[in-house]
């Protein structure tokens, strides 16, 4: 298993793979009188079996090429396929110092011999800093990838909260926009789009009616039939939930879902009468999961209407009011048995 394990310091580990004693000696001094820990190994079977027993790990191999058992290309490839240890390999035979075999091995640096100390430690040298840098690099990574799901969290209990306040004052439509959001993106998913789009309709989604935070109690909970005057004010929740929403900068338009998740595509819909692809494809696909969800759910005025009632009112008016696409998708959950509302 590869695993990056020094990052900073002196404090290195280094084999050397010689067959050659004199040659594994020199190397082997020079390496400890650069303060570097050395261990030696006469073949590429001895190095791997040191490797394996993982008493201590290394970070750098320097290999002959040339030798009995397991040559130094071969060495190269087992280690770079199970650890994260850099190599330099060695040859005294100019038919052996080919660059792409070298390369494509895996190995970080080569040399020719006779053996140069000093270009040897200046090899070393620089394949330890570029570890280093790598080491150092990742650790970034780490605590950006760290920063970054923190914030992700954070972002995901201000939506839970936001959401949460409008259902409050509205409790016989506890759960609606959760229902919602998920038939929205199971639709979303079913057409096969991106990741990061469906991931922008899930928040869009649990947030949609955040603008009923402004509408009377008595008019969300009136039992009878309501009159114009509060529909118009109910119809006001597309816009003033974009205007909560428009402030923050969420990665993707949810203000602009919100504020059309009641629009048509034929026009007739509202806060702005857009007409077919003018609407965000998130908002077309929010809009046939909203209403499925409302027909089919118990509302303080009548009782459900069912499934089935839901699915003829988005066949009946598919193309006029609803994207058939989404509706498509939307049937095929439902008449299928792939997607029911808990």
């Amino acid at each position: 298993m590869k695993n990056f394990h020094k990052s900073s310091g002196d404090n290195f580990h280094i084999m050397v793979v010689e067959d050659d004693e004199l040659a594994r000696d020199m190397i082997k001094q020079n390496v400890e009188s650069a303060g570097y820990e050395c261990t030696i190994a006469e073949s590429g079977v001895d190095a791997l079996k040191i490797i394996d027993e993982g008493k201590k790990n290394v970070d750098v191999i320097i290999t002959d090429i040339r030798m009995p058992g397991l040559d130094g290309i071969e060495l190269t490839m087992k280690v770079k396929e199970r650890y994260d240890t850099d190599v330099i390999v060695m040859t005294g035979f100019v038919e052996d110092f080919t660059y792409d075999k070298v390369i494509e091995s895996g190995a970080s640096d080569f040399f020719q011999k006779p053996i140069n100390p000093r270009e040897l430690m200046l090899r070393l040298k620089r394949v330890l800093k570029e570890r280093i840098l790598f080491a150092e690099r990742n650790q970034a990574d780490v605590e950006l990838k760290q920063s970054f799901d923190k914030l992700r969290r954070a972002q995901d209990q201000t939506v839970v909260a936001l959401a949460s306040a409008s259902e409050i004052r509205d409790p016989y439509t506890s759960g609606h926009q959760q229902r919602v959001t998920k038939l929205a993106c199971a639709i979303a998913e079913n057409m096969d789009l991106s990741k990061n789009l469906i991931e922008g309709l899930r928040i869009a989604g649990l947030l949609h009616d955040i603008g009923k935070i402004s509408v009377p109690a008595e008019i969300l909970s009136k039992p009878g039939k309501i009159t114009q005057d509060e529909y118009n004010i109910i119809k006001q929740h597309c816009q003033i939930g974009y205007e909560i929403l428009k402030g923050i900068e969420f990665p993707w338009p949810v203000a602009q879902i919100v504020l059309q998740h009641h629009e048509k595509m034929n026009g007739s819909g509202y806060p702005q009468g857009l007409i077919g692809e003018e609407i965000l494809l998130e908002a077309r696909i929010l809009t046939v999961a909203d209403v499925m969800e409302a027909m089919s759910s118990h509302r303080p005025y009548r009782a459900g209407l069912g499934i089935d009632k839901a699915l003829d009112e988005i066949m009946n008016n598919k193309s006029t009011f609803f994207d058939p696409a989404v509706v498509d998708i939307c049937w095929d959950l439902f008449s299928k048995g792939k997607f029911i509302f808990e």
